[in-house]
């Protein structure tokens, strides 16, 4: 990974957490039932999730409490418009995004010398089943203080009433209450800390439960795609809901997609992209083996390019150009069949989602694209990090070195 931090391509705009913010972390992870951190110092995203503290937890989603209670910590203003490097939903930056153009302010003033828990409510207790998801609607955000300081502040309040009363100004345990309210809390008389509840309503969305869903609705019908063979088994022998159901690996999954005007592929318009050069070379670079070039070299330079290509063997070369092949022959005949020639996991890379989507669905159906086939190396570096960082370990260093080259190309 070191070739991607260095290129600041991997979790680059983590806070910095120490001192006494520690502190502070560990008390909200305490208050929402996990167990605290032994790291002194750590680094935290804009939804308080830690890489450091999910390596030290062996945990990658530790802020959840089970898979239908996911928390946040905000420890730090800077957290504002920050990434969530790990979300458990689609919707999870969307919400924190709410959580800020609402509390700004507030936040700003608690978190000086305090923190926030959050919890994202969608009145499901526990999952027990696949289709569970459906019941997803609004998402209540509750805020929880840490130390409960808006009911301590609650307390000072009614001691100061207390002292105004009668002779009680000349009490000295109440004064003594005062003091050392004041001394642990800091005095609150000023402080506006009263965080109401938000409310955030969900439509089609990515969870991580169940092994990864997508939930598609707001369509001809609704329809769930699975990641995980054996939760998609487990969801079709539902018979009470009216909804189709897929496993990501499917053929016809996409032909769904298409019928239902969620996904599109134009293969003339797209051939004349730069995205399809980027997926034709990723393509062929799957099929070089022990070059006497580097892949990087190989990849950016058209004569070295076509060298190697005509020393693939006939059904690599022909899967690698099946593209061009298809639509020479086209101008010839229109009785070609594009499954004929197209590789159908090259063609299934090149689809997009419909021109027709609201824009709150294109980034979700870009999602499921490039997990339903991973030949854009910049498209699953911005819709699918962790997949992204996974693959990238797999590949040749020359490579690693043109995907940075693209990513930094298009940033």
């Amino acid at each position: 990974m070191q070739k991607l931090k260095q290129a600041n391509l991997y979790r680059s705009e983590l806070i910095p957490v120490s001192g006494k913010l520690v502190e502070r972390y560990n008390k909200c992870l305490i208050k929402l039932g996990f167990t605290p951190t032994k790291l002194a110092n750590f680094s935290i995203d804009g939804i308080g999730w830690s890489p450091e503290i999910a390596e030290e937890k062996k945990n990658l989603h530790y802020l959840n409490n089970g898979e239908a209670n996911p928390h946040a910590i905000l420890i730090s203003p800077l957290q504002k418009g920050m990434p969530v490097y790990v979300p458990f939903h689609s919707f999870d930056r969307e919400m924190m995004q709410l959580v800020f153009r609402t509390h700004r302010q507030k936040i700003n003033d608690i978190t000086r010398d305090s923190a926030i828990c959050l919890d994202f409510d969608q009145n499901i207790d526990a999952f027990y089943e696949p289709l569970d998801l459906l019941k997803y609607d609004k998402v209540t955000i509750h805020f929880h203080l840490m130390d409960n300081l808006d009911a301590v502040q609650k307390e000072q309040l009614t001691l100061i009433e207390i002292f105004k009363h009668g002779h009680n100004f000349i009490d000295e345990n109440l004064h003594q209450q005062l003091l050392e309210s004041s001394k642990t809390y800091g005095d609150l008389r000023d402080r506006d800390l009263e965080l109401h509840e938000l409310q955030y309503s969900t439509d089609s969305f990515y969870t991580k439960a169940f092994g990864g869903v997508y939930v598609l609705r707001d369509f001809i019908s609704d329809i769930l795609v699975f990641e995980d063979l054996k939760w998609y088994k487990e969801a079709i022998k539902d018979t009470t809901h009216e909804v189709l159901i897929y496993h990501i690996s499917q053929p016809e999954l996409m032909e769904k997609l298409r019928d239902h005007i969620i996904i599109e592929c134009d293969l003339e318009a797209i051939a004349k992209t730069a995205r399809y050069e980027r997926i034709k070379k990723f393509e062929f670079a799957s099929d070089l083996k022990e070059t006497q070039h580097p892949i990087k070299t190989i990849l950016n330079d058209k004569v070295l390019f076509k060298s190697y290509l005509n020393k693939l063997d006939i059904d690599s070369r022909k899967r690698v150009m099946s593209v061009e092949r298809y639509l020479e022959k086209l101008e010839v005949s229109n009785q070609f069949k594009i499954a004929d020639i197209v590789d159908a996991k090259f063609y299934e890379a090149l689809h997009q989602p419909h021109s027709s989507l609201s824009s709150k669905h294109i980034d979700l159906i870009w999602k499921l694209l490039i997990n339903v086939s991973a030949k854009d190396v910049l498209f699953l570096y911005w819709y699918d990090k962790e997949q992204f960082y996974k693959s990238y370990d797999t590949w040749d260093a020359s490579l690693k070195e043109w995907v940075i080259q693209e990513i930094r190309n298009n940033i």
